[in-house]
């Protein structure tokens, strides 16, 4: 039965809570609020010894908080017991509305379980209400977002000051304080999600700032050229921003350059080139205009980027001075290809150029015999391999005679009789000087060298501009020239001849070679060794047919 003083118990009892809870709010933090609820459970509402068990991410409970005595918190803090033997716990003793009080003659099914925990033996209660060490009384904290659902962590108090079991009173002060407490503590954990939250946002705003300058900083000072230009739409390739080193390469400043799209700087030659690189990103090598109209060649990879997430993207485009290592590769091809002393074409250029305007099959080859062999599989000399049978051979014809061939005009040898018969072929003049062996003997090889120079220059100078001189080695040179007739070609190795004859001067001397010239006529069906054959042949002819005295003028 309740004594006289006891509503004032009650009152002063509700004014501790009050500023216990008071306490729990203003708490800093969330290890503070933990600290706060074990204390709270000392200070107002009068237990000895209170600890709070949190409930982990993985389901277990660790003490997170103990007050009440220095040893129990060196013993209990950051121990870990298990969410099955806590939820044990719950399910057995007396339910106290929500609280949980295991008395001692229970409490001995648990001292094995893994729950850390303080209690030890005593002696029996003197009285029915007396608090025995062994008493356990548990307060459960659920979120409350949850309707009480989920477990938050479970208060632990013991030692009640007045050694009695709590009554009615003090068992509704435990539940609110409970509830107060496992609203502070989820306050505490959202403020601390709150700031972390901020603290990284900050930090990503940071590492987005200090990646932005960066960038920036690449951006600009990168020793090679960089731009940003537009990706889709109207305006696709136009550039929104250039660093210097790509202002510096092209002689624009960077106000200028965005007026321009890559495709009004690119040489028209390249301008598919970069069509297909933009297009899906990529890399390119081609050529664009300089302020002065000149051309660089450059190489240029194109990235996609995106400004955010779902933003717009662009090309962020690289683009490097590859002039050095393109001339270099011109030279390297050049000395591939050409003659070494004279700088005229060598004999691999020859025999690719000759090839060139060389197919396999020969001209006035029988229709009906070229539909057989491709029919049956066999290249005719053009790529054009037909399928199906003999319905197929008009279609076969009109292809003979139509655009598929027009891209290749057979070369056809005039006729080999006396009369010249008018048509017109490609020529091939096999050059052979004559006296150039004595010269070197008398001489030495610097002034052959220079011999050999000034015929080149000579035949050169002599020949049409679409027409080839090439070195074969030694003295013997060749020259293609389409489009003659025997007449023409025959004049022309006159002309060539008479280039040839007068004296050439070296280191202050004169001296003389003759030239004996073989012309051969390319065919089609012919190969670049045969053509090249049979011309030498007729300059052996042409040699052997004239004196001495009148090949060689030394």
């Amino acid at each position: 039965m309740e004594t006289e003083s006891e509503p004032y118990v009650r009152l002063a009892t509700l004014r501790q809570l009050h500023q216990v809870v008071a306490d729990l709010n203003t708490a800093r933090s969330l290890a503070d609020t933990l600290q706060a609820v074990a204390d709270g459970a000392i200070s107002g509402l009068g237990y000895e010894l209170a600890a709070v068990n949190l409930v982990r991410p993985d389901g277990d409970l660790v003490v997170a908080a103990v007050a009440g005595s220095a040893g129990a918190e060196a013993l209990l803090s950051g121990r870990v017991g298990s969410r099955e033997s806590w939820e044990r716990r719950l399910a057995m003793g007396e339910r106290w509305g929500d609280l949980c009080f295991i008395p001692y003659t229970q409490g001995w099914v648990l001292d094995d379980d893994d729950v850390p925990q303080w209690h030890t033996a005593g002696p029996a209660p003197r009285f029915p209400d007396e608090w025995h060490p062994m008493d356990r009384l548990f307060a459960p904290m659920y979120a409350a977002s949850s309707g009480g659902g989920d477990l938050l962590g479970v208060i632990s108090v013991d030692r009640p000051r007045n050694g009695r079991r709590p009554g009615a009173w003090g068992r509704e002060a435990l539940q609110m304080f409970a509830f107060q407490a496992a609203i502070a503590i989820s306050n505490a954990r959202l403020r601390a999600n709150m700031q972390r939250a901020l603290v990284r946002l900050e930090r990503e705003q940071q590492a987005l700032r200090a990646s932005e300058e960066s960038f920036r900083q690449a951006f600009e000072y990168a020793p090679s050229g960089m731009a940003i230009a537009e990706m889709g739409g109207d305006q696709h390739g136009r550039l929104l921003r250039t660093n210097d080193a790509l202002c510096r390469l092209l002689g624009r400043p960077a106000s200028v350059m965005r007026r321009y799209a890559f495709s009004d700087l690119v040489h028209p030659e390249d301008i598919g080139t970069l069509l297909r690189t933009s297009a899906e990103g990529g890399r390119a090598e081609l050529r664009l205009a300089r302020r002065d109209g000149s051309y660089v060649w450059v190489s240029l990879r194109n990235s996609v980027v995106a400004d955010t997430a779902d933003g717009p993207r662009f090309l962020l485009t690289h683009v490097e001075d590859i002039e050095e290592r393109k001339r270099h590769e011109l030279q390297l091809a050049h000395r591939a290809s050409h003659d070494a002393l004279t700088g005229l074409p060598n004999s691999a250029e020859l025999r690719t150029r000759l090839s060139a305007r060389l197919c396999s099959r020969p001209p006035g080859t029988d229709e009906a015999d070229a539909f057989a062999s491709t029919a049956a599989g066999e290249d005719d000399g053009h790529g054009f391999l037909p399928d199906g049978g003999a319905e197929a051979f008009e279609g076969f014809h009109l292809a003979r005679t139509g655009p598929a061939y027009d891209s290749h005009v057979h070369a056809v040898a005039p006729s080999d009789g006396p009369e010249d018969d008018g048509a017109k072929g490609l020529a091939v003049l096999f050059c052979d000087l004559d006296g150039f062996k004595s010269i070197n003997d008398r001489f030495g090889h610097h002034t052959g060298d220079a011999v050999l120079i000034e015929v080149a220059r000579r035949l050169t100078n002599g020949v049409r501009d679409g027409d080839t001189v090439a070195r074969l080695g030694g003295d013997e040179f060749v020259v293609l020239a389409d489009g003659l007739g025997k007449a023409d070609a025959e004049d022309l190795a006159v002309r060539l001849r008479n280039a040839i004859i007068p004296p050439i001067r070296v280191d202050g001397r004169a001296v003389r070679v003759g030239a004996s010239f073989g012309i051969g006529w390319a065919g089609c069906g012919m190969s670049a060794e045969e053509v090249l054959q049979s011309a030498d042949q007729r300059m052996y002819v042409e040699k052997r047919s004239r004196s001495k005295a009148n090949r060689r003028v030394s």
